[in-house]
């Protein structure tokens, strides 16, 4: 697929989703979620992934006045197809893959936009980003599993509070609430998520995704179910060269050189 809504670059075994369409505040275009979804399987190389925007903003949600665009404002059903058809098996995509997440968000981060910056196991925050559900002020319901995610994140009250009330919450309101990893200025906001992807790129890759699987796993299981699960990925990560790696570099008393095997 070539790519006119997003760039993919991969380098040291990191790769760089940039939304691209900077004019529209990269809003979240039906076209935008295919390439996204389509680039999230060409990171065979990679060992760690940042998502971020260009220009002013993360994403500013779904974008209305893109090609098929309309059908979010006509009608109910078409806003249905447009969520099952391609915003939410992007989503879907996102949340199995085997490699470590950032989201470094750069300004707002709307609608849909919120759901992809929080879906990520870091999400690092520009100091004049925001996130916000404004759905409610156009007559529609929060989607992209925002319902599912932000009660998990920030318990039924502030979730309530974010859609009810489609206001703002600021970068540092968010880590205050426990919604993301960490607020920084944000002329260091790519410094911060190339350092934190690079220590993430050299970890112990298998082990590393079969935690992001059990973590959300642990999210809908019970104790029981959450024991057997961690027993199963242990046999996975246990099976792994960099396991082996590790012990023996436990055993001689030198860090660990993992390969991602």
């Amino acid at each position: 697929m070539k790519y006119e809504n997003i760039k993919l670059e991969i380098a040291d075994q990191v790769a760089t989703i940039t939304l691209n369409q900077p004019s529209r505040m990269n809003a979240c275009s039906l076209g935008m979620a295919d390439e996204i979804t389509d680039a999230l399987d060409r990171l065979e190389d990679a060992r760690a992934l940042i998502i971020t925007g260009e220009g002013r903003a993360f994403c500013a949600g779904a974008d209305l006045q893109a090609k098929g665009g309309e059908s979010a404002v006509s009608g109910g059903q078409a806003a249905y197809a447009s969520l099952i058809k391609h915003y939410n098996p992007l989503m879907l995509k996102l949340s199995k893959l085997d490699i470590p997440t950032i989201t470094a968000v750069n300004g707002a981060a709307a609608g849909v936009g919120a759901s992809i910056a929080l879906a990520s196991d870091f999400a690092i925050v520009g100091k004049s980003g925001y996130f916000l559900q404004a759905f409610v002020n156009i007559g529609l319901v929060p989607d992209g599993g925002a319902s599912w995610m932000l009660t998990r994140l920030v318990g039924k009250a502030r979730a309530t509070e974010m859609m009810l009330l489609g206001e703002k919450v600021s970068g540092e309101k968010a880590v205050e609430w426990g919604m993301v990893y960490k607020c920084v200025e944000d002329d260091a906001l790519m410094d911060e998520a190339g350092a934190l992807a690079k220590r993430l790129a050299g970890g112990p890759t298998v082990a590393l995704g079969v935690m992001r699987q059990n973590l959300a796993a642990a999210l809908e299981s019970d104790y029981a179910s959450a024991l057997f699960k961690e027993a199963e990925g242990q046999r996975v990560a246990g099976d792994s060269k960099d396991a082996r790696e590790g012990a023996i570099a436990f055993l001689q008393k030198r860090k660990a050189e993992f390969k991602g095997e």
